[in-house]
Order: structure tokens, then sequence, then C-alpha cells
């Protein structure tokens, strides 16, 4: 007989992908944070979203508006990544969400006035924790990651300044922006 794993007995609450990317100044300083849902499944339902982050104001853009709130209140406002950032309450707009992604070639997305591109595949793996902190406590994320080593923001056709950093080791790159996939919440 198998032993259990610590959070098998969480019930999933959301599968799809969630990539994400910070662009950094010269001084380290975060420009830009952006989200990008694709949700299959969840217990709040199915779409796309995007949560951006520019100069102190937070956008979320999805055509289910009551989806897209909850993910940027559920999961966004905890995650590492905008600790820090003055985050006021999101200008929620509906619109149209285009996603195309893959994890050869990267991801390019639309959402109302928003571009963002990211490229250059440096690994994937799998991630996978039992304790995984959001504002409802503990939760268990399973999902394989593709960090990239470029992203960029454009908003109104004016490109958002900063840049992508790439850190870790040969071995197992890291970077401010990354692709996701097989991605799964439980709680």
């Amino acid at each position: 007989m198998s032993k259990s794993v610590a959070g098998s007995n969480r019930r999933i609450i959301l599968a799809g992908a969630n990539p994400g990317l910070r662009l950094f100044d010269e001084s380290g300083k975060v420009t830009a944070y952006a989200s990008i849902w694709m949700v299959d499944w969840s217990i709040r339902g199915a779409g796309t979203a995007v949560v951006l982050w520019f100069d102190g104001i937070v956008r979320v853009v999805s055509e289910d508006v009551d989806l897209a709130a909850w993910l940027e209140r559920y999961f966004v406002r905890s995650f590492l990544e905008v600790q820090g950032l003055p985050w006021h309450e999101p200008a929620i707009e509906r619109d149209l969400v285009q996603v195309s992604m893959n994890l050869a070639d990267g991801l390019s997305a639309k959402a109302a006035d928003i571009q963002i591109e990211m490229g250059g595949v440096l690994d994937r793996r799998l991630f996978a924790t039992d304790n995984f902190q959001l504002g409802e406590g503990n939760h268990s994320l399973s999902l394989v990651i593709a960090p990239v080593r470029s992203a960029t923001v454009s908003i109104g056709g004016a490109s958002v300044p900063g840049f992508v950093q790439v850190d870790g080791s040969p071995d197992k790159p890291g970077s401010s922006a990354f692709l996701t996939t097989a991605e799964v919440w439980r709680r």
C-alpha cells in the first residue's frame, strides 16, 4: 500500500495555466507585473484573464469579470511576486482576452489594449508543493514551469520599460518571466 501525500485529500479548485512576468529597471525595481490566466476549470468557472500591475495601477481584464475578480483577489494578491508593490483595488474591465502559448516557442497575449509577449524558453520542469500560502490558507500546487529569457508588455502600443531578470544555473535556470501548464490548485 502506498503512503498518502500530505495534500492528497484536498479538493481541486482550479486547473489550467498561469504564466507570469515581472519586469525590472536597471536599479532592480519592478516596473511591471503580469499574471496571465487560462482556466480550463475552476470552482468559479472557466476562461481567460490578465492581471496587470503597472505604475501603481492594477488592471484586470476578462470576458468573465466575476472569474477574473476571484483570480486577482484569491490568488494574485497572495503571490510573492507582488509583495511590496502598491496594490490598490483593481480596475476590472470586461473585454476579450486571447492567449496563444506553447512550451516550445513562448506566449502571446492580448487583453483590451494590453499586449504581452514571452519567448526564449530556457527549461521545462515539474514543480509541486503542498505548502503554498494564499490568503485562504495552505494550498497544494503542481505544474510544469518553463522559465523564459525575454518578455515585453505594451499598453496602447507603447512599450512598458523594463527587462526580465534571468538567474539560476545552467542545470536549473530561473527567470522573472515564466510559462506554466498542467497547473492544478487544491485546498
